[in-house]
C-alpha cells in the first residue's frame, strides 16, 4: 500500500488533548430509545441514551456485537428513527442536518462503484449536488491528496488494496466538507498492519482539521489510540455504561500503545465493558 509521507512524531510529546468544554455541541442525544417491532416480540436496540459530543471531538463508540453502536450512529445520521427521546445535530434535527449535508458517512465496506475510476467515485456525490465538473474534479483531487492517493485517480477500485479503497471512501465522505465525519468500523475487515497505518493516517487527518468524528469499533486498542473520549456500551438493550476521557498526548504515534498511559486507558475501557455485561 502506498502511504503518504508521515510527519515526524516526538516520543517525548506530552501535550494533552485541548479542553473542549467551551466548544459548541455537535450532537445532543437525550433519553433516546430505539425499539424494532418484530413478529414475536419487540427488540429493544437502544434504551435511555444520553450523550453530548462537542465540536472537534473524536468520540469512539465501543461495545459487544449487537449492543446498538451502529444503531446509535445511524440515528445521529438520520438513517434510523428513534422511538422515544430527542436527538439534535448542530442544533437541528438529524433530518435537517442531513439535508444541510452536515456530515459524511464511511461504511464498514468501501461501497465504491467498480466501473468508475477513483476520481469518478469521489466526484459523483458532488455532481449529484449540482457542482460543476471542474469544481468537482478540483475538490476530489484535493481530498484524494489528503488521504495520500495522488497518482491513483484513474485506477479502478478493483485495482486497489482494501485499505486504499477505504481511503477513497474517506475522501468521498470529506469531499463536501462535512462538519461531522461518521465512521462505522471502517477498518474492521483489514489486516492488522494496514489497519495500524490507516489508524495513524486518520489520527493525523483529525489533528490537521479537528473535524468532529464519531467512530464505531470493536477494538479497544483502536478506540484508545484514536479517541479523545470513549463511549462504552452494554449488551442489548444498548445503554451507555461509561464515558472515558482520554488523557493521552494530543499528537499520537503508534509507539504510544506500549506506554503505561495507553495501558491505563485500555484497562479502564476493558473494565467498563466487563461491568456492562454484569449489569
Amino acid at each position: 500500500m502506498n502511504n503518504p509521507e508521515m510527519p515526524s512524531r516526538s516520543p517525548a510529546a506530552v501535550a494533552l488533548v485541548t479542553p473542549l468544554a467551551s466548544a459548541r455541541l455537535a450532537v445532543e442525544v437525550r433519553n433516546a430509545s430505539v425499539i424494532y417491532q418484530a413478529s414475536d416480540s419487540p427488540v429493544h436496540a437502544l434504551e435511555g441514551i444520553d450523550l453530548d459530543i462537542r465540536e472537534g471531538e473524536f468520540v469512539a463508540l465501543i461495545g459487544p456485537s449487537g449492543c446498538g453502536k451502529t444503531t446509535l450512529m445511524r440515528v445521529i445520521a438520520d438513517l434510523e428513527k428513534i422511538s422515544a427521546g430527542q436527538v439534535l445535530v448542530n442544533g437541528v434535527t438529524p433530518h435537517e442536518a442531513r439535508l444541510a449535508r452536515s456530515y459524511g458517512y464511511v461504511f464498514q465496506a468501501p461501497a465504491l462503484f467498480p466501473w468508475r475510476t477513483v476520481l469518478a467515485n469521489v466526484t459523483l456525490p458532488l455532481q449529484i449536488q449540482g457542482r460543476s465538473k471542474a469544481d468537482s474534479k478540483a475538490i476530489a483531487l484535493e481530498q484524494l491528496a489528503r488521504v495520500g492517493l495522488t497518482g491513483f485517480e484513474q485506477k479502478y477500485p478493483w485495482q486497489l488494496s482494501g485499505g486504499m479503497q477505504q481511503r477513497v471512501s474517506i475522501a468521498r465522505a470529506l469531499s463536501f466538507e462535512p462538519r461531522i465525519l461518521m465512521m462505522d468500523e471502517p477498518f474492521g475487515a483489514l489486516d492488522e498492519i494496514t489497519r495500524d497505518r490507516l489508524n495513524e493516517q486518520l489520527q493525523q487527518l483529525w489533528q490537521r482539521e479537528r473535524r468532529t468524528v464519531v467512530f464505531v469499533t470493536h477494538s479497544i486498542a483502536e478506540a484508545v489510540y484514536l479517541s479523545t473520549r470513549i463511549v462504552v456500551m452494554s449488551p442489548r438493550p444498548g445503554r451507555i455504561v461509561k464515558v472515558i476521557d482520554s488523557q493521552l498526548p494530543d499528537e499520537r504515534h503508534l509507539g504510544l500503545r506500549d506506554s503505561p498511559a495507553f495501558t491505563e486507558v485500555a484497562h479502564a475501557v476493558r473494565e467498563a465493558l466487563a461491568d456492562g455485561h454484569h449489569d
